[in-house]
């Protein structure tokens, strides 16, 4: 048997698999998706999703907690394209340092990220940095649940920040662990416009 024929064997079994795999999943639904983990890509991961959705004509909508008014790039892209973003724009807890004024400003910015929960029309929704909402009791993690859980069927959720609660996993359908190995900012190269950020 030739090396050729025997990476035939080896590629026709894969594709067999493949397609049992693919005849077997026949439930359609929107899934809740989570990117979490000390490594970089959580947020990057989430627009490439949303910038996927919108480019299929599905509708968008963002939510982004601890982010600051810095410029934007996927805001810049996607907000025209129709997605909508509602920041919570008080900047990272560790800046502010006021528990009182992060939490209003996270209750405020989850109003809109309820409604969207709610909205039929709305195919997906991205709660940006979530996790650290949760972990640090500023939205009480139940009131979260209960809205993932009624949201409408065909809707997708994508959470990211670093350490989710163990209860949103478990209810995920997809979770991607991001670990860091090595990253630039560590070896004092600056975080870049349009690149990190």
């Amino acid at each position: 048997m030739t090396d050729n024929q025997r990476h035939q064997q080896r590629q026709q079994r894969l594709k067999e698999k493949v397609d049992a795999r693919v005849a077997a999943a026949t439930e359609q639904r929107g899934i809740l998706i989570v990117f979490t983990g000390n490594g970089k890509g959580k947020t990057t991961a989430a627009f490439g999703t949303v910038t996927r959705a919108v480019g299929h004509g599905l509708r968008a909508a963002v939510i982004q907690f601890i982010k600051g008014e810095w410029p934007n790039g996927e805001r810049n892209l996607l907000e025209p394209a129709g997605v909508e973003f509602q920041v919570m724009a008080t900047g990272f807890t560790w800046d502010t340092q006021n528990r009182e004024t992060d939490t209003a400003a996270c209750v405020a910015v989850w109003q809109h990220g309820k409604r969207m929960l709610q909205d039929e029309t709305v195919d997906l929704v991205v709660l940006d940095e979530l996790t650290y909402m949760v972990s640090l009791d500023y939205l009480p993690l139940e009131e979260v649940l209960t809205a993932l859980e009624n949201r409408p069927a065909h809707q997708t959720v994508i959470i990211t920040g670093r350490g989710c609660h163990r209860e949103i996993t478990e209810r995920a359908d997809t979770v991607t662990e991001m670990r860091p190995i090595k990253h630039a900012f560590d070896a004092g190269i600056q975080a870049q416009q349009g690149i990190d950020w």
